[in-house]
């Protein structure tokens, strides 16, 4: 009797752990909520327009926001490998018991819903600002709804999507779709789990997870090189900012979410907490919610997700420079591909 109230007594502690540890960074996530909008789905934008020179953004405040962001991760590598950590992530495994065991299924009834709901605003390739005046696209993607419907023409539905993803590319451009990989990650979960496919022996779970954490940081670079496209939606929300300048919330906002986007990649505590809180935050109403329920119910998954790996030294001490690696290849790649795409590499801003 005592070594079973022992062992709830442990289970309640892991659980109340997990909610305490929680509430903070959900707490953060919830006044920095215009990080999980797609700022081009509610405010004028201009992607060919001159993005602000990295002088200005790597400042003071950017530095040491980022260098908290890596004692945070270093924090969570080294609490995963505790016994705390261990009964984090059993609580965690009780918790997410039932997504884990449905995941295939929850992520084919999302995206139906995700592809009716397309068909129904019309008008629509995959997100709200790609717009098209091609009849048949709406009635393409009630198709792949469709789809999804039996597990054997899955694939069909992924090889629709990565058709919609090409024929916005062609119509937006590179640069512009660069936003979105995390479809065509969805594209390749749909086609490896209708046949069964492990490429290169990675599950599809990982494949999209990669392709979610891509999406997720280039789109934290775009806070920092256009914080003016979302100035609109903080007059409009003031309380957003907490009472931060707008200048900093932005590079908050934009740090917070490059923070736990580059999480989903690393240890397993570490990206399934960085799963949960990306995809706590509703606040822009249906738009959003149609927009993003792809992207919340993979992070769903992921948070579900109970394959482990042991935690090793080189995961806490290399965080630091696996993260700052991050940050320069995204900020190199966002600035030298606009720079090659819009202005012929005549004019790359200097630090």
């Amino acid at each position: 009797m005592v070594r079973v109230s022992a062992l709830r007594l442990t289970r309640r502690l892991g659980t109340r752990s997990l909610a305490s540890l929680a509430a903070p960074p959900l707490a953060l996530l919830a006044g920095t909520s215009s990080a999980s909008a797609h700022v081009k789905w509610f405010c004028a934008y201009d992607v060919a327009g001159q993005p602000r020179g990295l002088e200005q953004v790597l400042c003071a405040d950017f530095e040491w926001l980022a260098g908290l962001a890596i004692l945070c991760l270093m924090f969570g590598c080294l609490a995963e490998g505790t016994p705390l950590g261990g009964a984090l992530l059993n609580a965690l495994d009780r918790v997410t018991s039932r997504i884990r065991t449905d995941t295939e299924l929850l992520v084919r009834a999302t995206l139906g819903f995700f592809f009716v709901s397309l068909w129904e605003l019309g008008g629509i390739i995959l997100t709200p600002e790609l717009k098209t005046d091609v009849a048949w696209i709406p009635w393409f993607q009630l198709a792949l709804a469709a789809c999804l419907i039996w597990r054997r023409t899955m694939p069909l539905t992924g090889l629709g999507i990565v058709f919609l993803f090409s024929l916005a590319t062609a119509q937006y451009g590179v640069f512009h779709l660069a936003d979105y990989p995390v479809f065509l990650g969805v594209a390749v979960y749909l086609v490896c789990q209708g046949l069964n496919l492990k490429p290169f022996g990675l599950r599809p779970l990982d494949i999209v997870r990669w392709a979610a954490a891509v999406t997720l940081m280039w789109a934290s670079v775009e806070k920092w090189a256009y914080p003016q496209w979302t100035d609109p939606l903080l007059a409009a929300k003031p309380q957003m900012t907490m009472g931060a300048t707008p200048e900093l919330f932005m590079q908050a906002a934009g740090v917070i979410e490059f923070t736990l986007a580059f999480a989903l990649l690393w240890t397993p505590l570490v990206r399934r907490a960085a799963a949960i809180f990306v995809s706590a935050v509703f606040e822009f109403g249906k738009v959003d919610a149609i927009g993003h329920s792809g992207i919340i119910v993979v992070l769903l998954g992921i948070a579900a997700d109970d394959m482990r790996t042991a935690v090793r030294v080189r995961d806490i001490t290399w965080a630091p420079a696996y993260y700052g690696g991050a940050l320069a290849t995204f900020l190199a790649l966002y600035y030298v591909g606009h720079e090659a795409l819009y202005e012929g590499l005549t004019g790359l801003p200097v630090i």
